[in-house]
């Protein structure tokens, strides 16, 4: 007799898959602190950075790209506008990523392994191209004419020159983590969750992008590379199918192949046993 029930204990979040926390925290932790340091590699190539600016801006007319500028009009037209999207700039790109991390490793640990795997190679990927191409941001070239609201409205993440401030190395405009981490959330949350209200999410990646290119930290090309570094990484790393039958389906294959009984299937059913 075999029975099979569909009750709340059978709805729980699967914890199988889950890894052990402590090597996660390590592991993403010791990627972290790989990625800061390697973007320290590509300072003191000032000339090269402000020389790529040149050329991508020359890239984006040629693409016939709008101008940042027709961003960062709209939010200069409001000091509290301005302020807020500097604010959302500065402390809204690390802590929501790890918090959708959280909530996967939690709740859809499947789901958690793969868009780790994906943020991973994503982030390595915009690391070597930080390395090739530096890359001043617009808020740094005084031809753009655009302003830096960071310095000006506050609050900034950077220093007050290229040189100085904090860890993050402003040349390293090309591609925009910040989209594509934005995005990559935006993702995971509809790949891993039914409800019909999950595409809304799509509007952070949205909210970010314009924030990036209001702030005049990025150019559209630095958010355009980052999307299709994204596209190509999801088209490698597949996200798992919630409730695929994937297992069962693998193990009467196995005992197939290696010519032993076949393995049962169960089918579900509401109440009782199946005889």
């Amino acid at each position: 007799m075999i029975q099979a029930r569909t009750g709340p204990a059978a709805r729980k979040p699967e914890t199988s898959a889950r890894p052990p926390l402590v090597r996660e925290l390590s592991l993403v932790a010791g990627l972290f602190l790989l990625y800061k340091l390697g973007r320290q590699a590509a300072t003191g190539r000032t000339g090269e950075a402000y020389r790529n600016a040149d050329r991508v801006r020359d890239w984006e007319r040629a693409l016939h790209l709008p101008g940042e500028g027709a961003v960062q009009g709209v939010l200069l037209d409001s000091g509290t506008l301005v302020h807020l999207a500097n604010t959302y700039y500065a402390t809204v790109h690390f802590p929501a990523t790890l918090l959708f991390l959280g909530w996967l490793y939690w709740r859809r640990p499947g789901h958690y392994v793969w868009a780790r795997r994906v943020l991973s190679v994503l982030t390595g990927a915009a690391l070597a191209l930080h390395l090739l191409m530096p890359l001043a941001p617009p808020r740094l070239l005084a031809a753009s004419g655009l302003v830096d609201t960071g310095q000006v409205y506050g609050p900034t993440v950077y220093g007050e020159s290229p040189g100085t401030g904090s860890l993050a190395n402003q040349f390293a405009a090309m591609p925009s983590l910040h989209v594509g981490w934005a995005l990559m959330v935006a993702v995971g949350i509809i790949a891993a969750t039914r409800s019909r209200w999950r595409w809304l999410w799509l509007l952070h990646p949205l909210l970010t992008l314009l924030v990036v290119i209001g702030t005049a930290n990025h150019y559209w090309l630095d958010a355009l590379v980052a999307v299709a570094l994204l596209t190509g990484v999801l088209a490698v790393i597949r996200a798992p199918r919630p409730g695929s039958p994937r297992r069962g389906g693998a193990l009467i294959a196995r005992s197939a192949v290696a010519g032993g009984p076949p393995v049962p299937s169960v089918a579900p059913v509401a109440s009782g046993a199946v005889r």
